[in-house]
């Protein structure tokens, strides 16, 4: 390789460098602009088909439903999730809802062989625990607390953020077939490798994050009206919360609705607890089971166990943004390592032609 040629891919992966560093304030903005792009390309493709040549108006339109679809959704989302978040610190602080009473009821209605049996277990009793249980709500609440505080005070780099976002949406409508092309030709692989290695991707990505948020929200919606409904404290929060957790494979909702079921039983509240677990098991956790074939299918679903790990490895590197990051970073492994076992098999199969 000559001197020429290895001084530019140097100074290539020095500007690469250089411009992913620039970029990453606003990554975020840029990763759900990606994500928007690819889950609502179809439906820009075909409002391409309804009005010929008019490429900025479908892409405009694109943009519209995106943001009728998703953002103000979401940011309804939001803001209820600050309210009830708020609202609920605010009325554990001033001692409206006291807890040490709650906490004190529910132990007094429990049978006292579980007081014994955590005493032989040397944690401390149940009093402890209850103690210990309080003091994590009341610390949860002021990290709900400064996380509101945080989000008002950046209010402005959030709408700077959405839109950035919403800029690059529609750039990635109206010009996204030629972007994919370039980036095609710019992958060193071959054409048939890099094509089935985009497509793929392109399909696990949309089939999984559009099939898990919209289960995910679902489930949530469900079991937020359920709380409600039983005149559960604070239903929208537990529903927003039941739908991040629905995102999780295997536990999902049920970390939020069984404690609450089980803790309505112990309380003598036996009818509502019975409808909530009746809701739980029969209405929530049906959900999955009869959306996700028909909104993810078997060939692009990842598996359970990956969707889990990439997950919660997400959360813990990138925040919130972590639920859709991680699964997209593990079917981006997958795509690769897939199309390696392919290139493989096809190159033992010319070797067996040859000989």
């Amino acid at each position: 390789m000559s001197i020429q040629r290895t001084s530019f891919y140097v100074l290539l992966a020095l500007v690469t460098i250089a411009f992913i560093w620039l970029l990453l304030p606003y990554y975020n903005a840029i990763l759900w602009a990606v994500i928007l792009a690819i889950i609502f390309f179809p439906v820009h493709k075909q409002l391409e088909r309804l009005l010929p040549g008019r490429r900025n108006i479908a892409a405009l339109l694109t943009v519209l439903l995106c943001i009728c679809l998703v953002i103000i959704p979401a940011m309804i989302i939001l803001g209820s999730l600050i309210q009830e978040g708020t609202s609920l610190y605010q009325r554990i602080s001033s001692n409206e809802i006291d807890l040490n009473d709650h906490l004190a009821r529910f132990q007094d209605a429990l049978p006292t062989f579980i007081d014994n049996w955590l005493n032989s277990l040397k944690l401390g009793g149940f009093t402890e625990l209850l103690a210990k249980a309080a003091s994590g709500v009341m610390r949860a609440g002021q990290s709900v607390a400064g996380g509101v505080l945080s989000f008002g005070q950046n209010t402005l780099q959030f709408f700077i953020s959405l839109g950035i976002m919403l800029y690059l949406l529609f750039f990635l409508f109206r010009d996204g077939a030629a972007l994919g092309r370039t980036i095609r030709h710019t992958i060193p692989l071959s054409d048939a490798y890099t094509r089935q290695f985009v497509d793929k991707f392109a399909a696990v990505v949309r089939a999984t994050v559009r099939g898990n948020i919209i289960i995910a929200v679902i489930q949530g919606t469900i079991g937020g009206i359920a709380f409600w409904g039983l005149g559960i404290e604070a239903a929208p929060l537990w529903g927003v919360i039941m739908t991040f957790l629905s995102m999780l494979p295997v536990v999902g909702a049920v970390l939020v609705w069984l404690p609450v079921a089980i803790w309505l039983f112990i309380m003598g509240a036996w009818l509502k607890g019975l409808i909530l677990a009746f809701i739980g098991m029969l209405v929530i956790g049906l959900i999955d089971n009869l959306l996700r074939p028909p909104l993810v299918g078997k060939g692009t679903r990842l598996p359970d166990y990956v969707v889990l790990i990439s997950t919660l490895g997400g959360i813990s590197l990138f925040g919130i943004s972590g639920f859709v990051i991680g699964p997209l970073i593990a079917a981006l492994f997958i795509s690769a390592w897939s199309l390696f076992e392919q290139q493989q098999h096809d190159e033992k199969l010319e070797t067996k032609d040859t000989q």
